[in-house]
């Protein structure tokens, strides 16, 4: 056994092969496995027994489903829910919200991570100091916690479109791809925070006995969190979009600006080409061929033409952007 899985609190009965952490002062057990770790995944394949108690069926099935999306169904007398959180570990590999499957029952917890969250060993330590007594107060704790911490996360990715949208002024086409993370990270991250929010509003009206009124307000208060964070990173999507948008019409601005600079100058030379060109032809018979004054009469007749030309384009505003 890893010391990933562990078991803090006391159900009665023995640990069910688990490492028994501290027993803390709840009136429950909080068993929690690692999805890497074979000899756990062995122990809840058997059933999960605990002081004689066995998970049921469906909920070994949620403990062990591969992906999930967070979820709240009541099952018999214990409550299946799932939740998303920020991962542990920067390098890890994989969505930026790490899954935690819970199944919790009057007297005990059994929660399943196949990669690691992030504060999930504070929780441990505040329940083997006695924080928590029921398994409402650590749902609800865990809720609160995972709140707090996308938070500021959510709230950096609208101040990075902010700072997009102040440089867009000086057509900084290089934004186009942080405005493209931007993006991607609020899609990724409302896919799960939106039904998230669902599944804690539905566990605050379950009517489980061991969750308290005092649970339900911080469910609650962890789903308006997570509303609030949905609205946000819809509004972070819905910017980022514009602001692609606003880019590509400043990049195709700028190519019909710099286009129409260069069909002004072909314009111009274009009668100039003809002439000499025409004055060119390497043939007999061209007047004043051997004239001393016949370069420059052609130079001035050029500049000329070319002069009209470009007066004549200032006339009909080619020239204004």
């Amino acid at each position: 056994m890893t010391k990933t899985s562990w078991t803090i609190g006391d159900h009665g009965g023995g640990d069910g092969g688990h490492r028994q952490g501290d027993q803390g002062k709840a009136g429950f057990c909080w068993i929690h496995l690692d999805g890497r770790d074979a000899e756990a995944m062995a122990w809840l394949e058997t059933g999960g027994g605990h002081g004689g108690e066995s998970l049921p069926p469906t909920a070994r099935s949620n403990l062990t489903t591969a992906e999930t999306r967070p979820r709240c169904q009541p099952l018999d007398d214990g409550v299946i829910i799932n939740l998303r959180g920020p991962r542990a570990g920067a390098d890890d590999e994989g969505d930026e919200l790490v899954s935690i499957r819970i199944w919790a029952e009057r007297g005990r917890i059994v929660s399943v991570t196949y990669r690691r969250l992030a504060g999930l060993e504070e929780l441990r330590d505040r329940m083997a100091a006695g924080e928590f007594l029921d398994p409402g107060d650590l749902i609800a704790a865990l809720a609160v916690q995972i709140s707090h911490q996308l938070d500021p996360v959510v709230a950096d990715l609208g101040d990075q479109v902010d700072e997009c949208e102040l440089s867009l002024s000086e057509e900084g086409f290089y934004l186009r791809r942080e405005i493209a993370r931007a993006r991607s990270k609020a899609i990724g991250y409302r896919r799960f925070i939106v039904p998230q929010r669902q599944a804690l509003e539905s566990m605050a009206l379950l009517q489980q006995d061991w969750i308290e009124d005092e649970d339900r307000v911080h469910l609650r208060e962890a789903a308006d969190r997570f509303a609030r964070m949905a609205e946000e990173l819809e509004a972070v999507r819905e910017r980022s979009a514009l602001l692609h948008e606003q880019i590509t019409d400043l990049r195709a601005e700028k190519i019909d600006r710099r286009s129409l600079v260069i069909a002004i100058v072909a314009l111009i030379f274009l009668p100039l080409t003809f002439v000499t060109g025409l004055f060119g032809m390497n043939v007999d018979g061209i007047p004043y061929a051997h004239h001393p004054a016949s370069f420059w009469v052609v130079t001035g007749f050029s500049l000329f033409i070319g002069a009209g030309v470009a007066v004549w384009f200032a006339a009909a505003r080619w020239f204004r952007s």
